[in-house]
């Protein structure tokens, strides 16, 4: 079965942490909580967890800007955050600060336990999870999957491991259409209509990194009605 999970859940409603401390504990994780946002920040800059859950609306400090600092440690660990908040703006937010995934209070713990075997799976080694037919480098972008970068003209860049995933998927298909449906069934494990808007937030975080003018992009191309395109030689052919 393997070493259990680190599950880090940071939420002031008591109510709402200590029911996901239980049901995911009795999932099989292990689990820590913290009750704000300061509180959950030291945690995990001075824990190792394998998913952290967090809240937005906390006192001391927001789960977005828990999230970001985070991020700015270069701490890998898969965040999925919990809101009451629902809308676009929101979930921008919250992918913007670098979170892998969303859901919005009031949910369902089974919706919960999905998510978090989904980001647990995705972010398994990469490299462990390859074969040496799998494209890592094509044209003029490189992907490396141990530090979850990639490198476009000797630019570096910083992925979450969603976006890493996205484009990860879009090179095993270079030049050719990736629809949505394969899309959501390879980065998330299943799809349905609310999880094609989170799939654009993602990309739009992922030509934020990758293209040199998001208005025009490069590379990363949006196919109509069907999904999305990777041109790695940096054309449409």
């Amino acid at each position: 079965m393997g070493e259990k999970k680190r599950i880090l859940i940071v939420d002031d409603d008591a109510e709402i942490r200590e029911l996901l401390d239980f049901d995911i504990a009795s999932s099989g994780y292990y689990t820590d909580t913290a009750s704000d946002g300061m509180e959950g920040l030291n945690k995990a800059l001075n824990n190792k967890y394998d998913l952290i859950i967090l809240d937005v609306m906390m006192p001391k400090m927001n789960g977005f800007d828990v999230c970001k600092n985070i991020r700015q440690a270069k701490i890998n660990v898969p965040i999925l955050m919990l809101t009451a908040k629902g809308t676009i703006a929101d979930k921008t937010s919250g992918f913007d600060s670098g979170a892998d995934d969303y859901l919005v209070k009031p949910f369902d713990v089974q919706e919960v336990l999905l998510r978090i075997r989904v980001l647990l799976r995705r972010t398994q080694p990469q490299v462990e999870q390859m074969s040496s037919s799998e494209i890592l480098e094509v044209g003029e972008i490189e992907i490396l999957p141990d530090t979850l970068e990639a490198i476009i003209l000797n630019k570096r860049v910083k992925l979450t491991p969603t976006e890493f995933e996205i484009l990860y998927c879009l090179m095993q298909h270079f030049n050719k259409a990736v629809t949505l449906a394969t899309l959501l069934e390879e980065v998330w494990g299943y799809s349905s209509d609310e999880d094609v808007r989170m799939l654009r937030v993602h990309v739009g975080g992922l030509r934020n990194k990758i293209e040199p003018d998001t208005k025009n992009p490069k590379y990363l191309h949006t196919v109509t009605n069907v999904g999305y395109k990777l041109t790695p030689f940096g054309d449409e052919g």
